[in-house]
């Protein structure tokens, strides 16, 4: 059976936020008026383990935060990106390294190479969608 990790189908996603535990989220923001402090804490609220990465902070929304995704010492389910677009290609290199279940570029966010290449490596890969809304549409 061929897996093609760029269906972004219902089923699918729903799969891979059933099966995903530690979510590393890249460029948390400590500030709780930021969309990505938000998706944060109600991915907490959900029930999922957030990994904050955010240069400069000890800790966000009570977890400890790392500088970067090559600082993560924990297993890592997911890395949802709060990036411009062009920052992407930097991340998805570390991401290789953690092989990860899923690669999620939040609303607005898309980039073809850095999709490619962890598809790829066998990562799931999800662009230009919001993980709060579809996490409410699908699995609450």
């Amino acid at each position: 059976m061929i897996i093609d990790h760029n269906d972004t189908t219902d089923p699918v996603i729903r799969q891979l936020l059933d099966h995903c535990s530690t979510i590393a989220i890249v460029g948390l923001s400590p500030k709780p008026e930021r969309d990505s402090h938000r998706v944060a804490r109600y991915l907490q609220q959900a029930g999922y383990r957030i990994i904050p990465v955010r240069p400069g902070q000890k800790e966000i929304l009570g977890e400890k935060a790392y500088p970067s995704l090559d600082d993560i010492d924990v297993p890592i389910d997911l890395v949802n990106l709060f990036r411009r677009s062009e920052q992407i290609p930097a991340h998805a290199q570390q991401v290789l390294r953690l092989k990860p279940k899923g690669f999620w570029m939040q609303l607005g966010i898309e980039n073809q190479a850095a999709a490619s290449l962890l598809a790829a490596a066998g990562i799931r890969v999800i662009t230009n969608r919001c993980i709060k809304i579809e996490h409410e549409r699908l699995c609450r």
